[in-house]
């Protein structure tokens, strides 16, 4: 398989011995160590601390590799919700297609990564489940979003019209059975005949149930919430806009403080203002930033398929060749990350609770992933003063080795 553009060097396990970086701008939950120190043992993170330890034993230093990393920040990996492909594969593809996928976005910071699938047939669909959820199962993946096919023909965006369908909960049953317990989320225009029966039988399943593509109303909305709806896909975009007279579904969805908010921080999906309302309003603990990513995020301009819709890419736009409608994106969460903090303006520990540890608690994962907090696991980004991804760390691995030229 070809190395993803990005990847400056690779390490296929972590070291046995100690790593001990140093120097840099540590983002902790609590707020940011302007001269940290982290020791990754392993897999794991075991040290964190802001000030340097006392001088080893003699002998010990020979057994412990240091990295000084001053002047760059040190963040958790990323980790996307809403992601089709990129790397020229997509997660419609076969397992060489989505490991191609996972590997181009690893190289972009993004360490936990959530699959999801476009609108098809149904057989397509289980059959696909299938293969993304032994790759889960390897560790690959976290699991499964199944957006569509379950979606309002008023919102398709870039899903075929021809292949939608109510939510009949039957249906959806079948596909979160056919994830074999890697289902994480289901997007579904809830306002559809089933549609809250649907986010019902998720909410019972421990699957997360998400309003998207809907043509709902404001009440409709509330009434999906209510239900055990929980995820805003995609805000904005595939849904009516907000109005003063008829708010529709973004009012209540931003409103209610059980609902996160997906955002497509890549200067198209949405305007900057539109961005900073929902940052505003949802507050930076219920905002999860996407990229909604489909193939050609890390490769560039070209023709490509989604699903079964053709896609042209042009100035890293993607859109239809038939109809126009935005076709996912060719962002990384390193662009959303650097974005959000140099055009948008956002604090850095926001941006990297947006980016980390918000979609890691929906995913039930913050124990393990989204912090940088001693017991977790060692998925860090190392950045420069421009926001540049200069090191990507996977589990105590160099996924990207360290460039501090």
């Amino acid at each position: 398989m070809a190395t993803p553009p990005g990847t400056r060097g690779t390490a296929q396990t972590a070291t046995s011995h100690p790593q001990v970086l140093t120097g840099a701008k540590v983002v902790l939950p609590t707020g940011t160590i302007p001269d940290g120190r982290i020791t990754v043992t392993g897999t794991k993170i075991t040290a964190i601390t802001a000030e340097p330890p006392h001088r080893a034993p003699h002998g010990a230093a020979d057994m412990i590799d240091v990295i000084d990393v001053s002047g760059h920040w040190l963040v958790p990996g990323f980790v996307d919700l809403h992601n089709h492909g990129g790397g020229g594969a997509s997660f419609a593809g076969s397992a060489q297609d989505v490991l191609t996928a996972v590997r181009t976005h690893r190289a972009h910071g993004t360490t936990t990564l959530v699959a999801s699938t476009v609108t098809d047939d149904m057989d397509v669909l289980v059959r696909q489940a299938g293969l993304l959820s032994e790759l889960a199962e390897q560790g690959d993946l976290a699991g499964i979003h199944f957006e569509g096919p379950f979606i309002s023909p008023c919102r398709k965006g870039a899903h075929s019209e021809a292949l939608l369908r109510d939510p009949d909960p039957a249906e959806v049953r079948k596909l979160v059975d056919a994830a074999r317990g890697q289902a994480r989320m289901v997007t579904l225009a809830t306002e559809l005949p089933g549609g809250l029966d649907s986010v019902r039988l998720l909410a019972e399943h421990g699957v997360i149930a998400a309003v998207g593509h809907t043509d709902a109303t404001y009440e409709q909305t509330v009434q999906a919430i209510e239900a055990g709806a929980t995820v805003a896909t995609h805000l904005f975009n595939a849904m009516p806009p907000l109005g003063h007279r008829a708010p529709g579904p973004v009012a209540a969805l931003l409103e209610d403080e059980r609902v996160t908010v997906e955002l497509v921080n890549d200067g198209t999906h949405l305007h900057p203002a539109a961005l900073a309302l929902a940052f505003r309003h949802a507050g930076p603990g219920r905002v999860a930033f996407i990229t909604d990513a489909m193939d050609a995020a890390g490769i560039g301009d070209g023709r490509y398929l989604l699903g079964p819709l053709e896609v042209e890419v042009s100035e890293g736009v993607a859109r239809l060749v038939e109809g126009g409608s935005i076709a996912g994106s060719t962002l990384t969460q390193d662009r959303a990350f650097q974005r959000a903090v140099t055009i948008d303006r956002l604090p850095v520990e926001d941006v990297v609770a947006a980016l980390s540890a918000n979609p890691a608690r929906l995913l039930g994962l913050a124990d393990r992933v989204g912090s940088l907090e001693p017991g977790k696991d060692a998925d860090l980004v190392l950045l420069d003063d421009a926001f540049e991804v200069r090191g990507v760390m996977r589990k105590g691995a160099w996924v990207v080795a360290p460039d501090l030229a």
